[in-house]
């Protein structure tokens, strides 16, 4: 249905927006001299959300709009069709990179003043943010069996709705789909976010991790490369569970 091309470039440009979005929110509730600082976890679910929304309604015409590589993995063994998997994986990693830089480029004063308390650079009130939970996740119990369940619960509750949706009549043609799998989302941060941050997507994680990594981001800490295996693996098995059990019960 979609050419190589097309779906290359759509991943590429539908991810780029959904992290322009997510690391965004993240970003104007964390950062300082922002004025959304400390605004909320409500604020970062409902900006994740509008990130998929944008995103995949502006990818849909190319690609379907996936965004995410366990979206593609459940797909792909609902239908049996694996041969274009590499290529919605390969543009979800480049987009999701993308957006990162576009999110940091948004809140580069932000980021620059991001130096410890009373030094010559900065000499007013604040101290350095913390700046790997703007682009990645980070669990708030550092427990990997733990993590890894819910990461795989969380996105056997975005992929298994999403493959469901597709037995209702209407909703694909009249647009709606995209808009409720938003809220979908927005409802998983809200509900299952708490514990680890609610990756549920590998190249949202990934992506963004490898340019925090890379970014010439004052006092940004660690990227934390010990962790970063959960978020790719638990919405991995994931998204190949859904698959599954959709087969299974449908």
């Amino acid at each position: 249905m979609y050419s190589n091309g097309d779906i290359f470039v759509g991943e590429i440009i539908g991810t780029a927006i959904l992290i322009l979005f997510g690391a965004g929110v993240c970003a104007a509730v964390t950062l300082n001299h922002s004025k959304a600082k400390a605004s909320g976890w409500i604020v970062i679910a409902f900006g994740w959300g509008f990130g998929v929304m944008a995103g995949a309604y502006t990818a849909a015409p190319l690609s379907g709009g996936h965004l995410n590589p366990a979206v593609t993995l459940g797909i792909a063994v609902d239908t049996d069709k694996w041969d274009k998997v590499w290529i919605y994986l390969a543009g979800q990693m480049i987009g999701a990179m993308l957006g990162a830089v576009l999110a940091y480029l948004v809140y580069l004063a932000q980021f620059n003043a991001n130096v410890p308390r009373g030094t010559k650079d900065s000499p007013g009130t604040d101290s350095p943010t913390p700046t790997l939970g703007i682009f990645s996740t980070i669990p708030e119990i550092r427990n990997p069996v733990a993590n890894l369940l819910t990461e795989i619960i969380g996105t056997v509750g975005l992929v298994l709705p999403i493959l469901a949706f597709g037995l209702t009549k209407g909703l694909g043609t009249s647009g709606t789909q995209i808009l409720i799998v938003a809220f979908l989302v927005v409802g998983i941060g809200l509900s299952l976010g708490g514990p680890t941050g609610y990756a549920i997507n590998p190249a949202r994680d990934l992506g963004p991790r490898v340019v925090h990594h890379f970014l010439p981001i004052p006092n940004k800490g660690t990227s934390d490369w010990s962790y970063a295996w959960i978020p790719v693996a638990g919405p991995l098995i994931g998204g190949l569970l859904a698959g599954l059990i959709y087969n299974a019960a449908f």
